[in-house]
């Protein structure tokens, strides 16, 4: 360890600007868009065995680190990385002050929706209440609220498609892909709440102050824009 308490190799490094991507349905979108824009992981980062949570990038002034994709978020917000990647529904449901989404990559295309078993019959008329598993209970809240209905959110980070036929909750919110998932549990989806792509987030004091920050947005966008305008390598 270093007097300043990190590790002793180059992936800790002061002034280093530290990326922040998500593990999961994301990043193998993600990464080749990073790349066109100059982020490139070193190969370590590929071994399916490392259980490694920051590497080197080709870039030496730049680390990247993978977390979940809510922490994402989090690290961002707060400083301790300047620049990620993540889903808009993480951006909705934390709503951070300090985050700032200046780029929607067009990837990692989903949505978020409620579900219900099949057999289940809509809620009475006039029902005020309902159980709901979701890990977005900010987002669930707000939907159900503006229907005049109290959410009663329950917190699963998983599994989420086992709780209508446990009697867990009456109705999930969840990512949708294809649908298959919820069809192969037995739940139909009935609302949508919020169409769901990948963002560029910065941290808005870096944004202001690191001139790296801003190169980056740029050539995010940059790639962005000629993505969709076809003409992306």
């Amino acid at each position: 360890m270093n007097t300043a308490g990190l590790p002793d190799n180059s992936i800790f490094r002061p002034g280093q600007l530290t990326f922040a991507v998500p593990k999961g349905r994301i990043l193998e979108e993600a990464l080749p868009v990073m790349a066109r824009a100059g982020v490139v992981p070193e190969a370590e980062f590929h071994d399916p065995k490392s259980r490694a949570l920051a590497f080197a990038t080709t870039r030496e002034d730049m680390r990247i680190i993978r977390v979940r994709a809510f922490d994402v978020a989090t690290f961002v917000a707060h400083g301790a990385a300047q620049v990620g990647i993540v889903g808009s529904d993480v951006i909705e449901e934390f709503d951070y002050a300090d985050l700032y989404a200046p780029v929607d990559l067009g990837i990692g295309l989903c949505r978020l929706s409620v579900a219900r078993l099949a057999e289940d019959v809509d809620a009475p008329a006039g029902a005020s209440h309902l159980r709901v598993a979701t890990k977005y209970p900010n987002l669930t809240r707000r939907h159900f609220e503006a229907a005049g209905v109290q959410a009663e959110c329950v917190k699963l980070n998983g599994a989420m498609e086992l709780a209508p036929s446990l009697g867990l909750a009456r109705r999930i919110v969840d990512l949708v892909s294809t649908g298959k998932t919820l069809k192969e549990n037995g739940l139909v989806e009935t609302d949508v709440i919020l169409e769901i792509s990948a963002r560029l987030i910065v941290n808005r004091t870096a944004l202001k102050t690191d001139p790296r920050v801003a190169a980056l947005v740029a050539a995010f966008r940059r790639d962005a824009d000629l993505r969709q305008a076809g003409l992306a390598a």
